[in-house]
């Protein structure tokens, strides 16, 4: 998956360039589209918004009018508030799950975090927008010739290769079905058609009855249509309520009038037909040219270097600030036995992506509200702070470190992560070998991004972890283990005796106040340290009072400098110290 902008405008060549072909001429719609903001889907709503509880999806034959009756029900409060104890009754499902389906929907809501939902209550509308993307079914990921391929940084096999009857997570995702991610341009495009063939029954289920005949009788305030930002932005950040022509120049202290459904369904449409016709000429515009937008993040070529450690500072600005830069998004893929480190200046925007990566460290020190692991193996990430929620999906023998809000884990075998989260790690799909332990680690910056979003060091749920069924109904490959109503493998707390901290080196001098793990260590992963380290002392004390030749002394230093080496290979902390070395 190439990191690069879907609405950049090709380079203009200059006189030194050197030659090129001529690009494919771009059609006048794709002119028109580029020169406006452009309608896309919000991608946080369907990546990091849908939970595989079976009562949640809803048949699409039945689901207008289930979530009609259900709208009914919770409105009868008349407050158009919703809780987790009314959810629960109304969909006859654990007040658990409708707590997390609450808690869920708080992290996918775009903008900040609404008082209310901090107190377990949600927005009516909001929720039964929620509802209803449950029935989603994610695109089923295929070759595409812009991505890089997994078996070019994966390892021929791995240790679950035969081993066991269910596809692993690498086996998973490198047999023909999910060789290679689905593209940026391939999933927005689902995502819309999904919105552009429910857009009818969203306004439907939205709208506010009134007097009047035939489509006039059902009537959207601004107020309710600003809450299909939930689903929907443009690609400028224009407000929905503002781009709309009538909505727009609203003033505040006279609401504009209601606007029927129907109109509004009108002017949806239109624009999303609109942004598939530019996306769908973008494409056929880039595959007639030759020339290549390079990913400004590390890549395969990167990878292949003898440079240790990567930062994108130098190149990465220079297609995320082009004025067509919209997602947001920022990518670390295919890289493999390589070390990369992404600050704050490296990052724009707030979501973060490493995707299909193999026997590396990467950490991402940097405030961030959304990020992604997928596809890696034998890798370490670290996350300084995410405010949101990180997924990590796919993933074999991975350490994941990482300070969140909400952490989501799934189809996973023999991973470790080591967390600081205010949420129930929650664990979803076929797991095998999952063992959670305390966050473990610090640098300097880290107490002021905790505090950027909103992760409070005082509350820690690590070892709470909340566990669903082992299949996804939202995946349209769904996973031959077992069925829905299976209860997945949970995760094991890490023996303290195995527990260490992660040392992040100081490439860049960064300037912060912490000093110190911010989390917590429970009493017994603490005692753990201790002990650890009195025999430590207790060790460089003999050695200190040995009475040796200089001879000796040598062959004792050649001794544990062996053994030493022998364990950083065995562990995998060989690469951590290549990352010390580069500073």
């Amino acid at each position: 998956m190439a990191d690069e902008p879907l609405d950049a405008s090709p380079a203009a060549a200059t006189p030194d360039a050197p030659a090129v072909s001529a690009p494919a001429p771009v059609p006048a719609s794709a002119r028109a589209a580029a020169a406006s903001p452009v309608l896309r889907p919000r991608r946080e709503s369907f990546e990091h918004g849908l939970l595989p509880i079976p009562k949640l999806v809803i048949p699409e034959g039945t689901l207008t009018q289930t979530l009609g009756q259900l709208k009914g029900k919770l409105a009868a409060s008349g407050s158009g508030r919703v809780g987790a104890a009314a959810l629960a009754e109304a969909l006859q499902i654990p007040a658990e799950q409708a707590a997390l389906a609450l808690g869920t929907l708080a992290a996918v809501l775009p903008g900040d975090d609404d008082p209310a939902l901090a107190a377990g209550e949600a927005d009516l509308r909001d929720v039964i927008l929620f509802l209803y993307i449950q029935s989603y079914k994610r695109l089923v990921p295929r070759a595409h010739k812009d991505s890089p391929s997994v078996a070019d940084v994966w390892p021929s096999t791995s240790a679950f290769d035969g081993y066991l009857s269910a596809l692993s997570p690498i086996q998973l995702v490198r047999s023909n079905s999910r060789r290679f991610m689905p593209s940026q341009a391939d999933e927005e495009a689902h995502q819309l058609s999904y919105l552009q063939k429910h857009m009818a029954n969203i306004l439907t289920l939205l709208a506010d009855s009134v007097d009047g005949e035939g489509d006039e009788s059902m009537v959207l305030t601004m107020e309710t249509f600003e809450h299909l930002g939930f689903l929907l932005q443009f690609s400028e950040g224009t407000p929905l309520s503002q781009a709309a022509p009538f909505f727009a120049n609203s003033d505040p202290d006279m609401p504009a009038a209601p606007v029927p459904a129907t109109q509004i369904h009108d002017w949806i449409l239109q624009n999303i037909a609109s942004s598939l016709e530019y996306t769908a000429e973008k494409s056929t515009t880039k595959e007639n040219s030759q020339q290549n937008v390079s990913d400004p993040d590390v890549t395969m070529a990167d990878a292949g270097t003898n440079t240790r450690i990567h930062s994108s500072s130098s190149t990465g600005a220079s297609v995320q600030n082009s004025p067509g830069y919209y997602r947001n998004t920022s990518f670390v893929e295919a890289i493999s036995k390589t070390s990369v480190v992404k600050k704050g200046s490296d990052i724009k925007g707030h979501s973060m992506k490493v995707l299909n990566c193999h026997d590396s460290v990467i950490y991402i020190l940097a405030p961030l509200k959304y990020a992604t692991v997928y596809g890696c193996s034998d890798t370490t990430v670290v996350f300084g702070a995410v405010g949101k929620v990180i997924k990590v999906e796919h993933c074999e023998r991975v350490q994941i470190i990482a300070a969140s809000k909400r952490i989501c884990i799934a189809n996973c075998r023999e991973c470790i992560f080591y967390l600081g989260v205010n949420q129930q790690p929650l664990i979803v799909g076929d797991n095998h070998k999952l063992q959670v332990a305390p966050f473990n680690t610090y640098y300097p910056q880290l107490g002021e991004h905790l505090a950027q979003v909103g992760v409070d060091p005082n509350i820690n749920k690590w070892d709470q972890p909340f566990v669903l069924g082992v299949v996804d109904p939202h995946d349209s490959l769904s996973h031959p283990a077992g069925v829905s109503d299976v209860q997945a493998e949970s995760a094991t707390c890490l023996d303290p005796d195995l527990f260490t901290n992660f040392l992040i080196p100081s490439w860049f001098e960064a300037e912060g106040l912490t000093k110190y793990n911010p989390f917590t260590l429970p009493e017994v992963y603490w005692a753990s340290q201790k002990k650890k380290s009195s025999s430590l002392e207790d060790i460089q004390k003999n050695i200190r009072e040995l009475d040796l030749d200089d001879n000796r002394k040598k062959e004792l230093a050649c001794v544990l400098h062996a053994q030493f080496k022998d364990w950083l290979y065995a562990s995998g902390n060989i690469r951590q110290l290549y990352c010390l070395q580069g500073e």
